[in-house]
Order: structure tokens, then sequence, then C-alpha cells
């Protein structure tokens, strides 16, 4: 339960990885988080809230959504990835990052932001392969369309005073690096040495949700450690 004046945020993916790292962060810094996943963190003491909800169900999304309406923020970092070369993909696979990336951030931006105040924030996390990767043409297909997604929204929302970004990153330490789905594609270190951490990711995020971002909107922030040098 937010208190009287507290800012309050949706975060999709709070369980785990970057979205669990997302919501500690922003719990921290004072902000009443509800956490939106489809299954419940082991610990959320962080959290003000949590809605189980599967993302790649539209209607359930919707529904969610239409209950969350009135928060100052949506952080949609919820993903998932499939990996395969060209002559072994599924599509159904692209099919499930897509409804997971891409149209529930739809929805949650249609059904979320028109009740959002002046001064609301959308970011969405993305991957710095939006550009293209080798094995991971699908999955690279719906952070590409997110980028797309989030600098048209953030034009039509800019008037009202909400903006709307992307953070994308490079190989992230989480448990989706060792990940079976994605052994064909091993995760590159980037040239700094190590893994991006989701504190750093947390921290952009966090920033990008103050007051000083306000002139911030409609942009890809990448976050690589040189590996797109």
């Amino acid at each position: 339960m937010a208190g009287k004046g507290q800012r309050t945020v949706v975060v999709t993916g709070s369980s785990s990885g970057i979205g669990s790292a997302i919501a500690r962060h922003l719990a921290g810094e004072g902000w009443a988080v509800t956490g939106l996943d489809r299954v419940a963190a082991e610990s959320a003491d962080h959290l003000a809230g949590e809605v189980l909800v599967d993302l790649a169900d539209a209607g359930a999304v919707q529904a969610a959504g239409h209950r969350l309406r009135g928060h100052h923020a949506l952080v949609h970092a919820a993903g998932l990835m499939r990996t395969a070369r060209l002559d072994a993909l599924d599509p159904a696979d692209g099919d499930l990052m897509w409804a997971v990336h891409v149209r529930a951030l739809t929805i949650l931006m249609q059904t979320v932001c028109p009740a959002m105040p002046a001064g609301g924030r959308v970011v969405a996390v993305g991957s710095r392969t939006s550009r293209g990767a080798a094995g991971k043409g699908q999955y690279a297909a719906t952070k590409a369309a997110m980028v797309g997604l989030v600098r048209s929204f953030a034009s039509e929302l800019a008037p009202v005073g909400v903006t709307a970004n992307v953070v994308a990153p490079a190989a992230t330490a989480t448990p989706l690096l060792s990940r079976g789905d994605r052994a064909d594609v091993p995760p590159v270190t980037p040239p700094i040495g190590r893994f991006i951490d989701p504190v750093e990711i947390a921290a952009t995020v966090s920033f990008l949700l103050s007051p000083e971002a306000a002139a911030i909107t409609g942009q890809e922030i990448v976050i690589c450690g040189g590996a797109s040098l």
C-alpha cells in the first residue's frame, strides 16, 4: 500500500533477474513498487503489492492494466530469449517473445498511461541486440519493435508531460545467461571484461524515472560495457 504522496510504479518481471533488481532499487529509493509477474517473488518485503499475470495472455494483461491505472510510472522489464539460427528457428518462439516484449507493453501503456499524472514515466528494458545478432533473429526483432513502439508512444505522450524510453543492456549477469534454450548462442563478455550488473541497469532506470530526466524521451539508452564500439 502506497503512503500519501508516495510515488508509485509498476514493474513487470519483478520476481527475478533485471526486473527484481529494478524493483528492489526503486523501493530503496522510496517508490511504492507493484510487481507484475506470472510467479510470486521468493521475497516480496520490498513490494507494496504484487499482481500475478501471464504476460503472454493479452486478456489477462489488459485486466491487470486497468487495475493498475493511476500509477506514476511503468517499467516493463519482463522478458525471455529463445535463440536459433535461421534454418532451425521455431516461429512459435517468435510469437511468444512478441507477446511478452511488445504486445504486453502496448496493452499496459494503453491502459496505464492515460491516467498517469504529468511527470509520468515509462521505461522498457530492451537489448543491445535490437540492431541484429546472429542466432537471435526473432529476439532481436521483438526488441527492435519495442524501440519503435516506445519512440512512437513517446511522441504522443510528450505533450501531456509523460516520457517513455528504452534501456538496452548487453549480456547481463542474470540466470538467463545460462539457460539451456540459448545454449547455441553463448553470451559474449563485453570489452570491460565482465557482464553488465543488473544494479547498473536499475540505476539507469531510476534516473529516467526522476524529475531530472524530464527532457529525455523517445531514447534508447545502451548499457553495453563497450560491446557496441
